[in-house]
């Protein structure tokens, strides 16, 4: 298969109704369906509000092992009667550890792999370290519908080192879920440009398409400022949300145009591996 079909879903989730939240993204996976896609975005940790504004032991306790997370559970059965995969972000459980987590669901509603978030942001607002372990599993790739995608969770969307061991794993598409917004720290920071260059520029330098699916609302106090998007392996917008907008970006790629642009570029051919070593040194 050339083609591809992918969506980025882009809505409020706010709710402290769990069962809400994600009866609210299934609604628009239904959407998204029906337009055509074959691989479907949410945003990152949908199942809820995004707990990690702030440290409270209580949080915890929206934690479960894969198998048995909602979202999970949820987004397996309807990948299986839409014949749909779902990139599907959640709150992981394993044991004493806790991981922000996605589990890759297929068309027959099996999950084929998880990938666990390896950079893991502290800041204000953004207090990940306190809840999540950074995964030490490596970055994952998965061949869907034919063609293979490779996924990595929010704050690994500003590494173009994730982008590029993607890349290099032979992924031809790169999905981005993610919960972003206002910076508590400094009200008038909008960072939803820089945002969307940081990944536009991985399309670019990688010759490949980009989804991004974000969240959007207020969540006490803190401001999701959407802005999901899908750009060619041009880094062109082909399609895009504003800042309130809930809805779905459905469009469908042609994996061996991008495949002879990639290869006509020569970004992978022309690569000095051997010069690289400062990359992989600790600072």
């Amino acid at each position: 298969m050339t083609s591809l079909t992918v969506a980025a879903l882009q809505l409020p989730l706010g709710s402290s109704d769990e069962g809400e939240n994600i009866a609210a993204v299934s609604a628009l996976v239904e959407q998204a369906a029906g337009q055509g896609a074959q691989v479907i975005l949410p945003p990152e940790l949908f199942s809820g509000p995004y707990f990690c504004r702030e440290e409270k032991d209580a949080f915890f306790a929206l934690a479960r092992p894969t198998a048995q997370h909602p979202s999970v559970v949820a987004m397996q059965a309807l990948a299986a009667r839409l014949k749909v995969a779902i990139p599907t972000s959640f709150f992981e459980r394993d044991g004493h550890h806790y991981y922000n987590t996605l589990a890759m669901i297929d068309a027959d509603g099996q999950i084929i792999g998880t990938y666990r978030k390896s950079h893991i942001p502290d800041g204000p607002g953004y207090e990940e370290k306190f809840y999540f372990r950074p995964g030490n599993d490596g970055f994952k790739v998965w061949d869907v519908f034919g063609a293979r995608i490779g996924i990595g969770i929010c704050w690994d969307q500003w590494y173009p080192e994730v982008a590029r061991c993607l890349a290099l794993m032979g992924a031809q598409v790169l999905f981005y879920p993610t919960a972003i917004g206002s910076e508590p720290k400094d009200a008038g920071m909008d960072t939803s440009r820089m945002w969307r260059r940081a990944m536009v520029g991985h399309a670019v330098s990688n010759c490949m398409p980009v989804v991004a699916a974000n969240r959007i609302g207020n969540e006490g106090g803190q401001r999701f400022y959407g802005h999901s998007f899908i750009c060619d392996e041009w880094g062109d917008m082909v399609e895009a949300l504003g800042a309130d907008e809930t809805g779905t970006l459905v469009t469908t790629f042609d994996l061996e145009v991008a495949r002879r642009h990639r290869a006509s570029w020569g970004f992978f051919r022309d690569r000095r591996p051997q010069l690289y070593g400062r990359i992989a040194e600790d600072i």
